[in-house]
C-alpha cells in the first residue's frame, strides 16, 4: 500500500524483506549495466567463507570451524569455499565470481553500527559524512538518469545525500483498489509537489506490483524480485540489498551455513531472473568487519577487523582469489586476534564501481571516498 508518509518521503525505490533479515533499494543509471551492492550487516565470518586452508595455522586456530572445508571446493592452492555456496562455486569456475579477502574499511573499533556508518558513508570515522558513498556514485551518472529508489521505510545510509531518493513501504494493510487511488490522484492535481510525488509513487507501485508478496521472505524470491526490477525497461540500473543475521557469536557453524544458503539462492535467482542481462552485471558483497580468527567457548567468534568481500556477475573478471594474504599465525593476527587488513574497502568499492561505469578512478574515490588517500583498485572488470 502506497501511504501519503510514503509520497511524502518519496522520490523513487524498492524495498523487500527476505530471510536473510534484508531489505533492499534500487537506484536509476545512466547506462546499460546493472550493479548489486549487498550488505551483510552483523560482521559475516570471511574465514568461514573462503577458507585459507592452505594457512599452516587454519586448522589450529579455527578449530570445529575447519571441519567445514574436509571436502569443500578448492579455488586455488590456498582458499576453499564454503560447500553452501555451490551456485557461487559455478560462478567461480565460470569466471563469473572473484574474492577479495584480508580486505576492511578504516574502521578499527568493534561497534556494528559505527562499523556500518563508515562502510556505507565511505568515510575514515564513523558519522564525519552525512551521507552515502552509494548515492554520491549517482552525482558521476547523467542527472537525467540518476534516480534513486527505495522500498523500506527507512533508506540506508549508503543511499541517502543530495541525489533523489524516493521509498516505498510495504504494509500489512489491504491494497488500495484503482478507484481510491485514482480519487486520490485527482486529489493532487492542484498541488504541484503532491502531484509529482504521487506520480512518482504510482510508478513504482506498477514496477513492485506483485514482487513484494509475503515481504519477500524467501533468498530466491529476493533474488527474483531484484532481477525483475532491474531488468524492467523503466525501472533500477543500480541496487541495494541489505541482509542481516551474519552475527555469529554462537553455534556459527549451523546459523553460518543457512545464510550462506540463504545468499546462494538469492545470487541464483538473481542471475536467472536478469537472463542476458546477468552479463553485464556487476553484484558487490561486502560487510562492515570480519570476526575473531579463534572459536569462543560457545562455537562462535566474536567482532573482528578483516574480512572478505565478493564481486559476482558476468561483468567482473572472476574465477580469482585476490589476496597479500597476512597469515595467521598468532604474530601476523591484528590486536593479537583478528585477521590483519592488507586492502582498504574503499579502493575495492571505488574500483569495482569505476571500472564497472567507465568512471574515471581518481575521480570516483575523490568524491566517494573524500577522505581517502587510497587508489582504486584496478582489473576488476572483464574487459
Amino acid at each position: 500500500m502506497i501511504t501519503r508518509r510514503t509520497l511524502m518521503a518519496a522520490g523513487g525505490a524498492a524495498l523487500l524483506a527476505s530471510p536473510l533479515g534484508g531489505t533492499m533499494l534500487f537506484a536509476a543509471a545512466p547506462t546499460a549495466r546493472r550493479f548489486v551492492f549487498l550488505i551483510q550487516r552483523g560482521a559475516a565470518d570471511g574465514l568461514g567463507i573462503v577458507a585459507p586452508v592452505g594457512d599452516p595455522a587454519f586448522a589450529s586456530q579455527r578449530g570445529v570451524l575447519a571441519e567445514d572445508f574436509a571436502d569443500a571446493p578448492k579455488l586455488d592452492a590456498m582458499f576453499a569455499l564454503h560447500p553452501a555456496l555451490a551456485g557461487v562455486a559455478a560462478l567461480y569456475r565460470a569466471g563469473e565470481a572473484r574474492f577479495v579477502h584480508a580486505v576492511a574499511s578504516p574502521y578499527r573499533e568493534r561497534s556494528h553500527f559505527d562499523g556500518q556508518n563508515v562502510l556505507e558513508t565511505g568515510g575514515t570515522a564513523a558519522y564525519r559524512l552525512r551521507d552515502g558513498w552509494l548515492n554520491r556514485l549517482l552525482s558521476l551518472l547523467p542527472a537525467q538518469q540518476a534516480r534513486a529508489i527505495s522500498i523500506s521505510a527507512a533508506v540506508p545510509m549508503a543511499l541517502r545525500g543530495a541525489e533523489d531518493v524516493a521509498s516505498y513501504a510495504p504494509s500489512a494493510l489491504p491494497d488500495a483498489s484503482d478507484d481510491l487511488l485514482a480519487r486520490v490522484a485527482s486529489l493532487y492535481e492542484g498541488d504541484a509537489q503532491l502531484h509529482a510525488a504521487w506520480e512518482s509513487a504510482t510508478a513504482t507501485r506498477m514496477l513492485t506490483s506483485d514482487l513484494a508478496a509475503d515481504n519477500g521472505r524467501n533468498a530466491a524470491a529476493t533474488g527474483a524480485l531484484a532481477a525483475r526490477l532491474l531488468a524492467a525497461e523503466n525501472g533500477a540500473r543500480i541496487a541495494m540489498i541489505e541482509t542481516g543475521g551474519w552475527d555469529t557469536h554462537a553455534q556459527q557453524r549451523g546459523r553460518l551455513a543457512a545464510q550462506l544458503r540463504g545468499l546462494d539462492s538469492l545470487v541464483g535467482a538473481l542471475k536467472q531472473g536478469l537472463g542476458p542481462l546477468w552479463s553485464e552485471t556487476m553484484v558487490l558483497v561486502a560487510t562492515e568487519f570480519g570476526r575473531t580468527v579463534k572459536v569462543n567457548g560457545t562455537g562462535g567468534t566474536d567482532h573482528g577487523t578483516a574480512s572478505v568481500a565478493m564481486l559476482l556477475g558476468g561483468a567482473v573478471d572472476g574465477g580469482r582469489v585476490t589476496a597479500d594474504w597476512p597469515g595467521l599465525g598468532d604474530a601476523a593476527l591484528f590486536e593479537g586476534r583478528d585477521l590483519r587488513p592488507t586492502l582498504g574497502i574503499d579502493s575495492l568499492f571505488g574500483g569495482a564501481v569505476a571500472g564497472h561505469f567507465g568512471l574515471d578512478p581518481a575521480r570516483t574515490m575523490a568524491t566517494l571516498f573524500p577522505d581517502s588517500r587510497a587508489g582504486a583498485t584496478d582489473g576488476l572488470v572483464r574487459a
